[in-house]
This record gives structure tokens, sequence and C-alpha cells, in this order.
């Protein structure tokens, strides 16, 4: 599906290595049966981040990082506001990956934050 829609290259959406898995199985990660990242939007941001940072795919890892935000997004009922309008802009996406991916790793929490803050139900 992805594929299809950014592009159908060689390249494109091919797993370096396992990374990509455990981007996934971290943001359902528990410690003493306690959810590390409690919230649907938590999970959300923190997938984002793990995506573009871990360069999981030989291309298109930012791509692949907000389509699947996006895709989390509307799984889980928050892409949309109770009014029908995008909890996040296309625009504020970009520029999110786009930090995230110069970020330094001691960032992280403020990037989350940030995230967490925009898709917020409470908004």
């Amino acid at each position: 599906m992805v594929k299809e829609t950014f592009g159908n290259s060689e390249l494109f959406g091919n797993e370096k290595d396992n990374s990509f898995k455990s981007s996934i199985s971290t943001i359902y990660q528990t410690f003493e049966g306690v959810d590390l990242y409690p919230s649907v939007e938590e999970k959300a941001a923190n997938l984002l981040y793990f995506i573009v940072k871990n360069h999981s795919f030989t291309n298109g890892n930012k791509r692949i990082a907000a389509f699947l935000f996006l895709y989390f997004l509307e799984k889980n009922k928050l892409l949309f506001t109770e009014t029908g309008n995008k909890r996040i802009a296309d625009n504020a996406l970009v520029a999110l990956t786009l930090m995230i991916a110069v970020s330094k790793p001691e960032e992280k929490e403020t990037m989350i934050k940030v995230i967490v803050n925009l898709i917020n139900r409470n908004n």
C-alpha cells in the first residue's frame, strides 16, 4: 500500500534490519505490567520518532514514518477531531518529521511532547 502510494522503486520500503519490528514492539513495551507509553498519543509520537531515527529502510524512512504515523492514528480513531478536522495538518507533520530527523538524541523527550500536544484528544 505505501509502496504504491509513494513510488514502486526497488529500494523503497525494503527493511535493512529488524529495527522496524523493534520500533513497533517498543511502543507496546511494559515494565512490571505497566505500559511505558500508556496513551495512544504517546505510542503514536514514539512510533514516528523511532521509525525516523532508526533508519529501518533502505529508502523513504521519513515518508514511511509519516504514513505509518497517520495510519496508526486512523486505526486508533485519533486522526480526526470530533468535528471531522485532521488533528495534525500535513505541513505540520512534514515539519515535525524533518525536525525529528535532524534532532539530537537528548532532544527526544521534547520532540515527543510537541507531537503529543499537537494530537492530544483534549485539544
